[in-house]
């Protein structure tokens, strides 16, 4: 009688088991496929200067979606950037073409160039990168 009970317990856990899992009471098994790619925008200069800046932090789903509203999806800022402190913003993009980041140069008659470097990082690997004395611009594929 007592190899009939162990036989009756063990079947009773592998039917519960398999219940639960049929019910979906059991928590998912994490994706290894990552959510997204790191893009890290990066703005040097040679001299300190303002800077306008405007630049993607969401992903629109499609350009129409973008085009309807543009600035659901991106961001724009005044900041001061010196040669020692380059201004750094990372976010993470599904499509990393979709990433655009425009720099204008505020300085004014008198001041020297603040010489401007945009970067466009992806996942750790510079993917657009442009340098000239006031604005630059980077961009991937998608503009």
């Amino acid at each position: 009688m007592t190899g009939m009970r162990k036989a009756t317990v063990k079947l009773s856990v592998v039917c519960g088991a398999a219940a639960v899992a049929a019910a979906g009471l059991m928590a998912p098994v994490a994706s290894a496929a990552p959510a997204g790619h790191e893009v890290r925008y990066t703005l040097s200069v040679g001299g300190p200067a303002t800077f306008d800046l405007l630049y993607l932090v969401n992903q629109p789903t499609n350009k129409a979606a973008y085009n309807a509203d543009a600035y659901a999806y991106l961001k724009r800022e005044t900041v001061t950037v010196g040669p020692d402190a380059p201004w750094v913003f990372t976010t993470t993009l599904a499509d990393p073409q979709w990433a655009i980041f425009t720099v204008s140069s505020t300085t004014h008659g008198g001041q020297a160039a603040p010489d401007s470097t945009c970067d466009i990082a992806v996942d750790g690997q510079s993917a657009a990168h442009q340098t000239a004395p006031y604005n630059v611009q980077c961009q991937l594929g998608q503009w």
